[in-house]
């Protein structure tokens, strides 16, 4: 436990503090954020990749046939999202997420390589399962990376960027397999099984080079000099601090902020500070100790449900589209290369609204509002492709099913990390989130049969549902998060501070007080 520092006096000026927040900021953005574009671009392709192989021969060479391979892209979700992802978020911090991510990915590109040397439906099936092992804590870990080193309101354009990478992998994918599959017969190897042993090895290779840049935490970035790694701890700690901070029994310091910073957080609406100061003690990220009180919060947080259930619906849709997408290009009359190339521009929209969402919903601070406006774009994508008459009407479906549904992740991952404070409950949330939401992959694998072809029309209206379903849940967390701010803002959530204090009291945590804290404000 420490208390909140007092601002130190060079960081007063505010020219000097303007100036020194876009240098560590465009520090860290080109330290982190290539490596995590690149992991997760890899991640996305090595997942989505079956897809590409699957009309490049894998499931004729593999003995496929009814629902098999339906089933063995389920065995993915099953290893990766219900096994791994909360215990992967709990050790996180104890493992470094610089060391811990890039491992993952490195095991992941070995699996992914040995994936183009299977003969059988069964061989399949346990790579598959493997694959989903080491993929599992890669997403919230991530998130939950990115919420240690940004203030909230830096957070989703950061996931933007990165996540714009999944819909390039789409491009990307069908581009590089449809150049893969011309090896087809060298090494007496078919072209399918190349797309998996090249595209595993540039992961291997990705994965190294992250674990080369990535920093630790702010404390250990080596390529901050000492003015600005004090300063980045400084201005997080107190975005953190005066957000989620309550009066304590015990000796405590004063915040003593510049004005003009502290003036910019009530313009935020993030706290009320009373003669610009408040008696509080801080716990810091790195200092709070394990708690299960803190994991039973996590895993009771009603945003963490509402939310969940909406990304379970933009999964089914998410996953689905990227699983598929080139198996519904090929039978609106495109075959071989001219169908991967084909899955490639729907990606291209997609991938520019991602990251303009992601800025818009950072600077006015708000995330639902955005996946309220651009749900119903993915769901007329949807109507379109069940009532087409002809492949062009299909063709024009697919490219709305992108550009509504891709932009809303960055909103939907950022909500957590900004609504949950204390590492191991925002930890726990994040990973529950996709614990539940995931699932939503067994319906996405299902969806979409072969005997559907080439309308698809029951996988469509079964995902229309779905995504349907996310917007009605987004909009009950918008109005949970608008009631609580209200209820905050008038006083009526005061006593939470009472029950914190004896909780602290009788030594029942050293956690943080966080998102009890009355002056916390949820972003909507």
């Amino acid at each position: 436990m420490s208390t909140v520092e007092h601002a130190p006096a060079e960081f007063s000026d505010p020219v000097k503090s303007k100036a020194l927040t876009k240098r560590v900021l465009w520090k860290l953005d080109t330290h982190v954020l290539p490596a995590l574009a690149l992991l997760w671009l890899a991640n996305f392709i090595d997942r989505s990749n079956i897809g590409n192989a699957k009309i490049a021969g894998l499931d004729n060479d593999t003995h496929l046939h009814g629902n098999q391979f339906n089933t063995a892209l389920a065995v993915f979700y099953v290893s990766s999202y219900i096994i791994v992802e909360l215990p992967s978020n709990w050790v996180l911090k104890k493992l470094r997420p610089s060391r811990w991510l890039p491992f993952l990915m490195a095991i992941w590109g070995v699996v992914t390589t040995l994936t183009g040397i299977v003969n059988s439906f069964s061989g399949l099936v346990a790579i598959r399962f493997f694959l989903g092992l080491c993929e599992g804590g890669l997403l919230p870990g991530i998130i939950l990376y990115l919420s240690t080193l940004y203030k909230p309101h830096e957070l989703q354009q950061r996931v933007g960027i990165f996540y714009a990478s999944a819909s390039l992998s789409g491009a990307f994918g069908g581009l590089l397999a449809s150049v893969i599959i011309k090896m087809d017969g060298i090494g007496n190897l078919s072209g399918w099984r190349w797309i998996f042993i090249l595209e595993g090895i540039a992961t291997i290779i990705i994965a190294i080079i992250a674990w080369l840049t990535m920093p630790a935490d702010l404390q250990s970035a080596k390529f901050f000099t000492h003015e600005e790694r004090n300063f980045v701890i400084w201005r997080f700690r107190q975005a953190q601090s005066v957000t989620a901070g309550a009066p304590l029994s015990e000796p405590a310091q004063k915040i003593t902020a510049p004005e003009h910073v502290v003036g910019d957080l009530e313009k935020e609406g993030e706290v009320r500070i009373e003669a610009h100061e408040a008696q509080v003690i801080v716990v810091h990220q790195e200092d709070e100790p394990f708690e299960w009180r803190e994991i039973v919060r996590g895993c009771l947080d009603i945003q963490v449900w509402l939310t969940a259930f909406a990304y379970m619906g933009i999964i089914v849709s998410l996953y689905s589209y990227s699983l598929f997408s080139p198996t519904i290009v090929n039978g609106l009359g495109f075959e071989g290369e001219e169908a991967q190339l084909h899955t490639v521009p729907p990606y291209v929209p997609a991938a520019v609204f991602t990251v303009v969402v992601a800025v818009l919903s950072d600077k006015v601070k708000t995330r639902g509002p955005f996946m309220l406006l651009f749900l119903p774009i993915a769901m007329a994508g949807y109507i379109l492709a069940i009532v087409a008459k002809n492949n062009l009407q299909r063709y024009v479906a697919i490219h709305l099913i992108a550009t509504g549904i891709y932009p809303c992740g960055p909103c939907i991952l950022s909500i957590l990390p900004n609504n949950c404070a204390g590492h191991y409950k925002k930890a726990t949330a994040v990973a529950l989130q996709l614990a539940i939401a995931n699932c939503g992959g067994f319906v996405a694998t299902f969806a979409y049969t072969s005997n559907q072809a080439p309308q698809y029309k029951t996988g469509h209206s079964i995902v229309l549902g779905f995504v349907a379903a996310a917007w009605v849940f987004v909009a009950l967390n918008v109005a949970y998060c608008w009631y609580e701010n209200k209820a905050r803002a008038e006083g009526r959530r005061d006593g939470m501070v009472e029950k914190y204090q004896e909780l602290w009291d009788t030594g029942k945590t050293r956690a943080p007080i966080g998102d009890r804290s009355p002056a916390f404000r949820f972003t909507l």
